[in-house]
């Protein structure tokens, strides 16, 4: 079936014309999964609310903005993936499956979070890229859980230093943000494993050697003058990351352009005598100084 003709079916909320975009949709499938991705819909089809053993529960990249209250009944539900839709607020009803582990919020029109998204305590995963967040919601530091954020592509300037709190975080993803500076709350984090601030506004990176747990740094396309100083074994990505050395700053070609001059002053006068050439043959060797 052509996205066309799905988008035209989605329209119609006729008992029909859903069970056509659903398919076969009837019982509870055996791996507990369910995936509408791509499907052209505009509501939630009631029917997988009666699945109540549902772990996985695919939506995305469809033209959602609501889900019904019903959705509260897959309390088993471990994986939600709502991204690709057109949702400006989070449904609360989201909020009350306690067992949700992975949630995909990306590519939407969310300009902030609720307080209930606190209640999600076994979350470690968070994708919440490509939203209208203008900052990083304060609620997101309780979820003592999270291993996993990415908040890219989103015009946040800075991040609360509450995010410190967040102990089992390891990585944090904010690429393509508004950061005009390295996020001194991160300086705070030993245990983060991956930062990736690549295409921000940072002119400055304090160095990250203390951050004993880091394993990877994104950085690329910063308007950056030095790159981040890592512990050995840490890999960089972006300028001067590996063999390209780093410009150097002003005083520092000053002072060696003192200690040159100087060097030239002390340098001691011209030897006449001939020095002696390396050669593997002593003949050459001979033969070259008659």
């Amino acid at each position: 079936m052509g996205n066309t003709m799905r988008g035209v079916i989605a329209f119609i909320p006729s008992n029909t014309c859903q069970k056509y975009l659903l398919g076969d949709l009837e019982e509870m499938p055996i791996d507990k999964m369910v995936d509408l991705s791509s499907m052209q819909l505009r509501r939630f089809p009631l029917r997988v609310c009666a699945f109540t053993e549902l772990v996985k529960l695919y939506l995305s990249d469809n033209n959602l903005s609501n889900l019904p209250p019903e959705l509260e009944l897959l309390q088993n539900l471990q994986i939600l993936a709502l991204d690709f839709n057109n949702f400006k607020l989070l449904p609360l009803v989201v909020c009350s499956l306690k067992q949700l582990s992975i949630l995909y919020l990306g590519n939407n029109h969310i300009r902030d979070l609720p307080q209930e998204l606190s209640s999600l305590k076994n979350l470690h995963t968070l994708w919440i890229e490509s939203n209208y967040l203008t900052h990083l919601p304060v609620v997101i530091c309780e979820l003592t859980l999270l291993k996993t954020f990415h908040v890219g592509c989103n015009p946040i300037h800075n991040i609360p230093k509450e995010l410190k709190s967040l102990k089992e975080l390891r990585s944090i993803w904010m690429s393509g943000s508004l950061l005009t500076e390295f996020p001194p709350v991160l300086l705070e984090m030993p245990f983060v494993e991956v930062i990736d601030v690549d295409r921000n506004g940072i002119r400055y990176f304090p160095s990250l050697v203390h951050l004993t747990g880091l394993k990877l740094v994104i950085y690329d396309h910063n308007p950056c003058r030095n790159a981040p100083k890592v512990a050995k074994g840490v890999r960089r990505v972006g300028r001067w990351s590996e063999e390209t050395p780093e410009p150097k700053k002003k005083f520092e070609v000053e002072v060696e352009q003192e200690k040159a001059e100087e060097s030239k002053e002390t340098e001691p006068a011209a030897s006449n005598e001939i020095p002696a050439m390396k050669s593997d043959n002593p003949q050459e060797a001979t033969s070259s100084l008659s």
